[in-house]
């Protein structure tokens, strides 16, 4: 059974997308949280959103003393979880990218390996750390190279490590063609292009951020499970 209840779970990137419904759920289900973002804007849109026991702080995954402030304030963690998204990401193949436009992918991994290395030491021996990685990882599209290494950088990284901070767990849940800020680029086309998106997905449909979430509390909740990549992801890996 899912249990919460008085736990204490830290959310990176917990103010918009995948992370503020995680956060938002975690609340329900009695954890006491911390929700971490980069921008005071963001933050201050999430706090309207969230009940009272959600504590909200600035903290960038690129800034280590904002990182190390953050973990001392809290203390001990049971569940860590980052889902900070990083740069912003050039969709193009390869060829057609610049080597800043392609290494800006990765700043997500790096990101992600600065929250670890920062906050593996506050989890308890029976706590976990979640990290969110992506269907690119192992979905293979055209223009799509930098977020697929940048995935599977991810995952690698999560096995990795299993084996290193054991009993303490790490794993990644892998979000398809979720509906999140990400897309609104597109703008009054948002809509159609989506629907052109899932075309090729079995589920018929785009998947939700509250979807993916649920996907995260069972990675906290599953005490056997670690170095193992749960997706969330309509099928499309089948297709």
């Amino acid at each position: 059974m899912q249990n919460l209840s008085a736990k204490t779970v830290v959310v990176i990137g917990g103010t918009s997308g995948i992370g503020l419904a995680l956060v938002k759920a975690a609340a329900q289900m009695g954890a006491i949280v911390y929700a971490a973002g980069r921008t005071q804007k963001n933050l201050d849109s999430a706090r309207a959103q969230c009940p009272d026991q959600v504590s909200f702080r600035l903290a960038d995954t690129h800034d280590e003393e904002s990182l190390k402030a953050l973990f001392a304030e809290v203390g001990e963690i049971d569940h860590l979880v980052s889902a900070a998204t990083g740069a912003e990401r050039t969709i193009a193949p390869f060829m057609q990218q610049t080597p800043e436009q392609f290494a800006a992918a990765f700043q997500k991994f790096w990101g992600y390996t600065n929250v670890v290395r920062a906050g593996e030491p506050h989890v308890k021996a029976n706590g976990s750390i979640t990290l969110v990685s992506g269907s690119p990882a192992r979905k293979y599209k055209v223009g799509m190279s930098s977020l697929s290494c940048t995935g599977g950088a991810v995952e690698a990284f999560i096995r990795a490590l299993s084996i290193e901070i054991a009993p303490k767990r790490i794993n990644a849940v892998s979000p398809g063609l979720i509906d999140t800020a990400m897309w609104d680029a597109f703008g009054d086309n948002k809509q159609q292009q989506l629907a052109q998106m899932t075309a090729h997905i079995p589920l018929q449909r785009v998947g939700k951020a509250e979807e993916v979430a649920n996907g995260i509390i069972f990675a906290m909740t599953t005490n056997y499970a670690t170095g193992t990549v749960i997706d969330v992801e309509g099928g499309a890996l089948l297709s």
